[in-house]
């Protein structure tokens, strides 16, 4: 059993990125997310100028089933950066997925992406996965420097390039750690739910008390 004391002090230190585990209710918000970049960081996400029909099909084809899909949230609980481990459903690669991350662009430089990546390589390695796959533009410098200081080998083919990461099979302390990870964000969510009605009731009271200092005003001139 996952202690909460420790969740809520790792909840509450700054060096530490809460992640919570996407399921098929968070689909609007990944669309709402993905839709949110720009078109440079789609091309650089997707591989191709992705409108927004592009991308909601993507979206709507998520499978949460077989995948799993990551999220970070801000403290206005939007969703800043998405990670998807897609798990092949070829017999032959069985234990193998492919990792593919989004960051909004006012988000950068907190290696978020980087976090993700760590946080789907812990998940993997529980799923018995040996081989991590990334797909990228060779041009996506940040996606290809995650993956290569992982330790993963980088193939380059013009415009594209695949990186491959074996991954060690996963240990007693690798599952911990996975089941301490998803209960770590899902508690950061909940902690950023009651802070985000918390704000929400203050400035309904300094609201309050605006207007009834305004009808006093009024009411002595």
């Amino acid at each position: 059993m996952v202690d909460s004391k420790a969740l809520l002090h790792a909840a509450l230190d700054a060096s530490v990125v809460p992640i919570r585990a996407l399921s098929v209710r968070h689909r609007p918000a990944i669309a709402r997310h993905l839709k949110s970049l720009d078109a440079h960081d789609r091309y650089y996400r997707f591989g191709y100028a992705a409108n927004d029909a592009h991308i909601q099909r993507y979206v709507e084809g998520l499978d949460f089933e077989r995948d799993e899909i990551f999220g970070i949230y801000n403290r206005k609980l939007q969703i800043i950066a998405v990670a998807h481990l897609a798990f092949t459903s070829e017999p032959e690669c069985q234990s193998c997925a492919e990792f593919g991350v989004s960051v909004l662009a006012d988000a950068r430089g907190k290696h978020l992406g980087t976090r993700l990546f760590d946080r789907a390589i812990m998940h993997a390695r529980t799923e018995g996965v040996n081989l991590m796959f990334i797909h990228a533009l060779s041009e996506n410098a940040a996606m290809l420097k995650i993956a290569t200081n992982a330790g993963a080998e980088v193939e380059r083919e013009g415009a594209e390039s695949d990186a491959y990461l074996r991954l060690p099979p996963a240990t007693l302390d690798t599952h911990l750690s996975d089941a301490v990870e998803d209960g770590l964000g899902e508690f950061d969510f909940q902690l950023k739910v009651q802070a985000k009605r918390f704000r929400e009731f203050l400035g309904v009271v300094q609201e309050m008390r605006a207007n009834v200092h305004e009808r006093h005003h009024n009411a002595t001139n």
